[in-house]
């Protein structure tokens, strides 16, 4: 019986002192996060928060497939969903078929320019037999008036010389015509021929949109990262920008935090930061502050005293280093709050309690 008292006594004891350091390390601890390190050090309670995608559908459609469900890691490039792609399969088909049919269209119209210029050719030729027969036609009829002259050849024959050289010059005048004729017609099947070559070109873009069309159906990460949560399912009907699934950057993760206008006066871009989340307050995890608000995330009705200015609020942003996050994807994740501590006097060694603790 007195041994068990002994025991008891031992145990109660134990539990005292269990007790004491409890409540000493409580204390410790709701002192050093109300009144801080000291000077020289800033805090703010926020939340880890990251990068949000959404990855929606380009065009109005029904959705195919899903590839991922939530929480897979994805990598950039990686296919998360298809829609259907019946409609513009068919406008690709179409377009191609449009697309052969102007380029039969151009050959046309390159044969037929070919076809004019050898008429040009043709007409030019005739133009320097006809200029020939002219200038015999000529030289006959210089003969033929000395001739007629000296009187060895009679009046008609001058009169036959005459009407050939003219009809010679008619002749040359008319294939001349006919030149110029074949030309404007080489104009116009160049003209008709630039617009095959249009129409080629505008058939070969709408059948590059479609295929862009078809490309954009399969949707894909457009970045490293984690799917969040799905929106649609298979079959839904979206319209166009319709979300399918949402998905976050582990790369660009970041504590977000208020502080009170004097302290947010004194906080730099780049400063050095602690963060310690409720979740794993074991762990220091380290940051840098990359954004500062410049203006006021909620006032009161009137700012008149300093107590009152005290209440302007600066949103503070804090993100944790890239390298960290790779190695510890699995263990990311948004939403977290906790307490994120700045060093505003370099000069200032970070106290015990915050000195960097990250995952091993």
């Amino acid at each position: 019986m007195i041994a068990f008292d002994s025991r008891k006594k031992k145990l109660l004891a134990i539990a005292g002192a269990v007790v004491a350091l409890s409540v000493a390390g409580l204390y410790g601890w709701f002192s050093f996060h109300s009144e801080g390190p000291g000077d020289g050090f800033v805090s703010g309670n926020g939340r880890i928060e990251a990068t949000e995608i959404d990855v929606a559908t380009k065009l109005a459609g029904r959705v195919d497939a899903i590839l991922v469900v939530e929480g897979d890691f994805v990598k950039a490039g990686q296919p998360l969903g298809r829609m259907q792609v019946q409609v513009l399969q068919a406008q690709y088909d179409e377009a191609r078929a449009q697309e052969q049919q102007t380029e039969q269209v151009v050959n046309a119209a390159e044969a037929q320019v070919a076809v004019r210029e050898s008429d040009v050719a043709a007409a030019e030729a005739l133009v320097r037999q006809r200029e020939a027969e002219l200038d015999a036609a000529r030289r006959r009829l210089a003969r033929s008036e000395t001739l007629s002259k000296e009187g060895a050849s009679s009046v008609q024959e001058l009169d036959d010389d005459r009407a050939h050289a003219r009809s010679a010059e008619a002749a040359v005048a008319a294939t001349r015509a006919q030149v110029a004729a074949a030309k404007a017609a080489v104009a116009a099947a160049r003209a008709q021929l630039t617009g095959a070559r249009s129409s080629v070109i505008a058939a070969q873009a709408t059948t590059a949109r479609v295929a862009a069309d078809i490309a954009d159906s399969e949707l894909k990460a457009p970045r490293d990262g984690r799917v969040q949560f799905l929106v649609a399912q298979p079959g839904e009907v979206l319209g166009a920008g319709g979300r399918v699934l949402n998905m976050i950057d582990l790369s660009d993760v970041y504590m977000t935090f208020f502080l009170p206008e004097a302290v947010a006066g004194r906080v730099a871009l780049g400063s050095e930061a602690h963060i310690v989340l409720d979740a794993a307050p074991q762990y220091v995890l380290p940051a840098t502050v990359s954004f500062v608000s410049s203006t006021a995330q909620f006032t009161p009705k009137s700012v008149e005293t300093a107590s009152e200015r005290q209440k302007l609020m600066f949103r503070v942003r804090a993100h944790i280093p890239p390298s960290l996050l790779r190695q510890h994807l699995s263990q990311v994740k948004t939403g977290l709050p906790g307490v994120a501590w700045i060093r505003t006097d370099a000069s200032k060694p970070w106290p015990p309690g915050l000195i960097l603790r990250v995952p091993e």
